[in-house]
């Protein structure tokens, strides 16, 4: 039977690593429940998608009190260009082209019906961000190829080369303190779209999910970026298509402060409770 001391101790160890741990655990522990956005609040007609269009514009769109930049231009005789995050439920997994840029290589959304797709374009001279809601902390995001860039790694293009040992693409997410994606970083978290590095040759095709909490790491973000990275680069910038596909982005709400007065007292308490045997 443990003394009553190691029980002590251990609530002690216990409390204090409560304290340390990320909010987004402490979250859990409060019992408030998880913000989860799966686009279930959006509308399109089927095998469709919205990518900012049709006029010329730099708003985005909301889903879930989450709100995704976006900018949509219209250049004229039939071509267009946008940046940042469309929303999708296109899921065609044989055509590799660029006409195909919409679709996930997964062939279906992960939660719902409808999943976002996002896109840097190295012109357009904007970030890629979403703006958090008040009150919440990234958590995690259900990630995957779109196809059009799953079959450019595979095969290559007359703008990019088709992936071989060393090659990677990778996009990274990144916390930052203030909206749109300014301010200093909070954190970051890197996820590989592919992986041909170390003898791997991996092109992911399902919806992996990548944890957040690493944006948390400095601070409490209100924004998070993305960028991207290839081994595959030319004069213009990188050369494999820049995007991905997103769906289940699951946030925790910030713990109230009564939540943190609790453990604290709790800790405190514990270390009162204990005092040192003293031997002769």
């Amino acid at each position: 039977m443990p003394t009553a001391r190691q029980l002590c101790c251990g609530l002690i160890r216990i409390l204090a690593s409560l304290v340390v741990l990320p909010v987004g655990i402490l979250t859990g522990a409060a019992g408030a429940a998880p913000l989860v956005i799966d686009f279930s609040d959006l509308t399109l007609a089927a095998d469709s998608y919205f990518n900012g269009g049709p006029t010329t514009n730099t708003a985005g769109w909301t889903s879930g009190g989450v709100f995704f930049g976006n900018g949509f231009t219209d250049w004229g005789g039939g071509f267009i260009s946008w940046n940042g995050f469309a929303y999708s439920n296109v899921n065609n997994t044989s055509n590799g082209a660029f006409t195909n840029q919409y679709a996930t290589f997964t062939g279906t959304p992960f939660a719902g019906s409808i999943y976002a797709v996002t896109y840097f374009d190295t012109f357009a001279g904007r970030p890629v961000f979403l703006d958090l809601p008040t009150g919440y902390l990234p958590a995690s995001v259900r990630i995957t190829n779109t196809t059009y860039t799953a079959y450019d790694m595979a095969n290559g293009s007359g703008f990019s080369r088709a992936f071989g040992p060393g090659d990677y693409l990778s996009v990274t997410f990144t916390g930052h303190s203030g909206a749109g994606a300014t301010g200093g970083s909070t954190g970051s978290t890197t996820f590989f779209l592919g992986d041909f590095r170390d003898g791997k040759t991996t092109i992911v095709s399902t919806w992996e999910l990548l944890d957040l909490t690493p944006l948390t790491l400095n601070g409490q973000p209100a924004s998070i970026g993305l960028s991207w990275a290839s081994s595959d680069v030319g004069d213009f910038g990188i050369n494999t298509p820049t995007y991905a596909a997103i769906d289940a982005l699951t946030f925790a709400p910030v713990p109230e402060p009564a939540t943190w007065i609790l453990l604290a007292a709790g800790a405190v308490a514990a270390g009162a409770l204990w005092r040192p045997r003293v031997t002769r």
